[in-house]
């Protein structure tokens, strides 16, 4: 069993590391499949009661990997750590199959540290559902669900449940689909995709550039139409009939308004 566990996690590295040009290179080589071959047996340890030696063991494979895993944590089939330095998963993380996560990623617990003995054996860490990339950098914290098939864009930080299939971007990260959708489920590296997927919050920023340079047309067109009035009748004329369309406009919208409300 433990065996074909490990010929699983090898052909899942094979699979999605276009650098690994052979299983022996993966044994040899590979700090993340060296991180899961010692936190499966920190974890066996760990459900046989013996605590201080599967937290050893994790320990052990801190240093030779720079990849800490608590031996608490529940792992599925066919994780892939790439490149992995930094990576940090908590105690109450649950992690399904056919997961991947690159450098740096921290699936960490945001439960104060105060009064700690009230949450042992408390749900701290989040849970990742089949097939999820989280790209480099990805923080993902709390007791929070990421979807089947989510991805996490490198860098960012994930406070809230993400449905299944979406990519989450920014700080705080909002989950957003790409615009070719049979892309979707498909795998990405790094979790980000490099064309299609709208930026939240960028589009947030242009939406109200536009905004801002069409009060400020607005502004202009006023004051001009202000300073007009001292040079004659016909300005003047201008100017009530501008102010007279504007306030029409904003009548009609009001009534608009009322309407939809109703």
């Amino acid at each position: 069993m433990v065996f074909k566990s490990i010929q699983e996690d090898i052909s899942a590295f094979m699979a999605r590391d276009p650098a690994a040009r052979s299983k022996l290179e993966i044994v040899l080589c590979y700090p993340g499949f060296h991180a899961l071959v010692l936190y499966r047996l920190s974890s066996a340890l760990w459900r046989r009661r013996f605590y201080l030696l599967g937290r050893f063991v994790s320990h052990l494979g801190r240093l030779l990997t720079g990849i800490e895993i608590h031996p608490g944590a529940k792992i599925g089939k066919r994780l892939v750590i790439d490149h992995g330095f930094g990576v940090v998963i908590g105690e109450t993380s649950e992690i399904g199959e056919d997961v991947t996560l690159y450098q740096g990623v921290t699936l960490g617990g945001i439960a104060p540290s105060v009064n700690s003995q009230s949450q042992v054996n408390v749900k701290r860490h989040p849970t990742l559902k089949n097939g999820v990339i989280v790209g480099s950098g990805g923080q993902i914290l709390g007791p929070i669900t990421v979807g089947e098939g989510a991805r996490v864009g490198a860098n960012a930080v994930v406070t809230k449940d993400l449905a299944p299939g979406v990519t989450a971007v920014g700080i705080p990260a909002h989950g957003v689909l790409p615009k070719d959708r049979t892309a979707a489920g498909q795998f990405v590296a790094y979790g980000t995709p490099a064309e299609g997927c709208p930026d939240p919050v960028l589009a947030t920023i242009e939406n109200m550039r536009g905004q801002i340079a069409a009060l400020q047309d607005r502004v202009h067109h006023l004051e001009k139409a202000e300073h007009g009035t001292a040079d004659g009748d016909a300005a003047g004329a201008d100017w009530a009939e501008w102010r007279d369309n504007e306030i029409h406009e904003v009548k009609v919208a009001s009534m608009g308004e009322s309407g939809r409300r109703s």
